[in-house]
């Protein structure tokens, strides 16, 4: 959830978020452009990280406030059934609807762990790009699919036993169920999407396709 490192470039191809033109985005697509709004909690708190629908600011110690305006992404945090275990990220706290983005989305306030960004030669830098290899493999195999691509080729990977020890690969199927149940779009290889814990444990910080 803070700032990442920048990731190798990919072969240009057809994205799974269904522009026929891109290779994998950057998304230098602009920043949310509102102000952080006024709230308790967020009183004189240092703003460390801000993308197209979310901002995030240090709350102390190994925990951020992550300001999300997205309703995919809010889905991703609050369901019921939604993804959980060693490989996505702990939400601490759900403080609330604290205003409204100039995109006309609701602002919600989550309390959530602190992540960090993959530096390229650590273990989880090189599982993530191995792991977005496979996956963007399978994305151009299904290529003509557009929006579809990206889950089919999550299912895929799945059922075709990738080479991941068995904590990831369960991983991948709770995200890829959770995928099919609300009809969202997967990207496991923007830059944004993959970061990692203090310990070095990779996670799903951000695994979606966000579109207005």
């Amino acid at each position: 959830m803070t700032p990442k490192a920048k990731q190798p470039t990919k072969p240009e191809a057809a994205h799974p978020n269904g522009d026929p033109q891109l290779a994998p985005p950057s998304h230098e697509q602009g920043q949310l452009p509102d102000p952080v709004p006024e709230h308790p909690l967020l009183s004189g708190k240092r703003e460390i990280g801000r993308g197209r629908f979310s901002i995030v600011l240090d709350a102390g110690p190994e925990r951020v406030f992550k300001i999300v305006t997205h309703p995919d992404e809010y889905l991703y945090y609050t369901a019921d059934d939604r993804p959980q275990g060693p490989h996505f990220p702990i939400v601490h706290a759900y403080h609330g609807i604290i205003g409204r983005s100039s995109l006309g989305y609701p602002m919600h306030l989550f309390e959530m762990e602190k992540l960090y960004p993959l530096p390229e030669q650590s273990p989880a830098g090189q599982l993530a790009r191995r792991l977005a290899a496979v996956y963007w493999e399978m994305c151009k195999q299904w290529g003509e699919l557009s929006r579809k691509m990206g889950a089919i080729a999550l299912q895929q990977m799945v059922q075709t036993q990738p080479p991941f020890d068995k904590t990831l690969t369960e991983a991948l199927d709770a995200l890829a169920r959770f995928i099919e149940q609300y009809r969202l779009l997967p990207d496991l290889i923007a830059q944004d999407n993959l970061m990692m814990r203090k310990d070095g444990t990779l996670v799903f910080s951000d695994p979606l396709v966000l579109e207005e």
